[in-house]
């Protein structure tokens, strides 16, 4: 079967054509969005949209596929094996990305289904995912490492309220990916820091310094390009810094509660 065939409707009836629908113009606006501010940002390159998917049931994601959609992220492992398995069972092939933290002994199931960890922190987590990968016997893994951002990150891995390796070591987790033949280094991602009151701070000075440890990362790996930034509120100050992928949600498949 092709990618992106299915051999059934993912779902039926007036609800689902009405959700349907409704992520259709979703689609569009977001599009609409990310085109205006590439016009804006001087590009000619089109950055990838991810759509996450996490909180929002596996019809949803048979959904998108069906209107085109070919790269969803998820947080959490058992939700997004749960999802990939039955999106695989209705006959799509989806690029699965892995976007949350990730402890060290979930990586033998995030290998099983992901193409992509934009998490990477650590160096027991890139040793974990090649073991994982290697016993897989699958392709390798492509991995972002995740920097914090926050100005005020301590301690020897992710210190800041948003998780990530701290900059300074950066290039040295880097190296420790390269090394290994199951993965494949892409390049960085961040989420810009939390200020006051929880809320996300300014991502212009995070997207920013993001840019320049990109510019660091490619000097020292030239194939590690990629920078995986912005989300629904701040895709466009991403774009205007370089990212090539962007991790929408919310502005596509609207607001659901953390289901525990």
């Amino acid at each position: 079967m092709n990618e992106g065939q299915a051999s059934a409707p993912a779902a039926g009836g007036a609800e689902s054509a009405a959700r349907k629908s409704q992520l259709e113009a979703n689609l569009k606006a977001v599009h609409a969005r990310i085109a205006r501010a590439v016009v804006t940002s001087g590009r000619q390159d089109q950055p990838e949209l991810v759509v996450v998917t996490k909180f929002h049931p596996a019809s949803d994601v048979l959904l998108l596929a069906e209107l085109g959609v070919r790269d969803v992220g998820e947080n959490r492992d058992q939700e997004a094996a749960a999802k990939q398995a039955e999106v695989a069972a209705a006959g799509f092939v989806l690029r699965w990305h892995f976007i949350g933290q990730l402890q060290s002994n979930k990586a033998k199931s995030v290998a099983r289904y992901a193409d992509a960890v934009h998490s990477v922190d650590r160096p027991g987590l890139v040793d974990a995912l090649a073991k994982a990968v290697r016993a897989a016997e699958r392709p390798a893994l492509q991995c972002f490492l995740q920097v914090d951002l926050g100005e005020q990150a301590t301690g020897e891995q992710a210190g800041g309220q948003r998780g990530g390796v701290l900059p300074a070591h950066l290039l040295e987790l880097a190296a420790r990916v390269a090394d290994a033949e199951e993965l494949t280094l892409a390049g960085v991602m961040a989420v810009a820091p939390l200020g006051e009151g929880g809320r996300s701070a300014d991502p212009e000075q995070a997207f920013a310094k993001l840019a320049e440890l990109s510019a660091q990362l490619v000097r020292e790996h030239p194939q590690a390009t990629a920078i995986s930034a912005g989300m629904s509120a701040d895709l466009e100050v991403a774009i205007a810094h370089g990212a090539t992928h962007l991790r929408v949600g919310s502005d596509v498949l609207g607001r659901r509660a953390a289901v525990r």
